[in-house]
């Protein structure tokens, strides 16, 4: 019994995840904000830098279009849908929050990891090698997950307005570009500074992502991976127990 219920959620997640993409994803503003937002920044640290390495910049891109790929939209559906008055249909059915949130996860996953193909392809046309394809794809899968429920958390607050929002996720999401060793190598990087780096998520995607193509990572594999999936499961848990908290406040 409970697989059958256990199924007949997860059908329901992915219909969230259909309409979610079918409403949110299909504009140019997640291409915007996702890629060419990264990529510009790319180009600023590619021009200007004498003594990174190719492999080094084009790690940080391929993560930085994941986490804002991911985080790109995750953090308005709640308050669009609440301000549209959608939000009420959906939590008047027969779904959990979990569902819901787990709904919302999956196209924002799908999203980041879709547009990570756009930062490799450069990648291998500017001369990188993929030297653990296996390992980059479990990253790249682990990595979407966890900034997806970045994501949700940012989506928490019971605000009905988008703006207000996006304004909140802008100022967590860039500060976290610029400590998780994207521009700045780990190992140059001050003691404090280190331990700052250590508690974002994306300091060990994109020091994963190093090692997969070659670049000198700073953290063993397993750290990295092992980091990775305690964000994970952190980020997922708070994301539903925030919105079980806020959701009836947005109505």
């Amino acid at each position: 019994m409970r697989i059958f219920q256990f199924l007949d959620q997860l059908k329901r997640s992915l219909g969230i995840m259909k309409k979610d993409i079918r409403i949110y994803y299909l504009k140019g503003p997640v291409v915007i904000f996702g890629f060419l937002m990264p990529l510009f920044l790319f180009l600023a640290f590619f021009i200007g830098s004498r003594n990174l390495s190719i492999e080094f910049l084009i790690s940080g891109l391929i993560g930085m279009t994941v986490f804002f790929t991911a985080t790109a939209v995750s953090p308005i559906i709640a308050p669009w849908e609440a301000q549209v008055q959608t939000l009420e249909r959906l939590i008047s059915c027969p779904i959990s929050i979990t569902t819901l949130i787990f709904g919302d996860m999956l196209a924002s996953f799908i999203f980041g990891i879709l547009i990570a193909i756009l930062p490799i392809a450069i990648g291998l046309a500017m001369g990188t090698h993929i030297t653990n394809p296996i390992i980059l794809i479990l990253g790249l899968l682990l990595g979407g997950v966890c900034f997806s429920s970045f994501g949700l958390i940012l989506s928490s607050p019971p605000s009905n307005a988008p703006s207000n929002i996006m304004m909140i996720s802008s100022l967590v999401r860039f500060p976290l570009v610029f400590i998780s060793g994207i521009f700045i190598p780990l190992e140059n990087m001050p003691y404090w500074g280190k331990i700052i780096a250590s508690f974002s998520p994306l300091t060990y995607f994109t020091d994963l992502t190093r090692y997969t193509i070659g670049a000198t990572s700073y953290y063993s594999l397993l750290s990295d991976f092992t980091a990775l999936i305690i964000f994970t499961v952190v980020f997922f848990v708070l994301a539903v127990k925030l919105h079980e908290r806020t959701i009836y406040q947005r109505l």
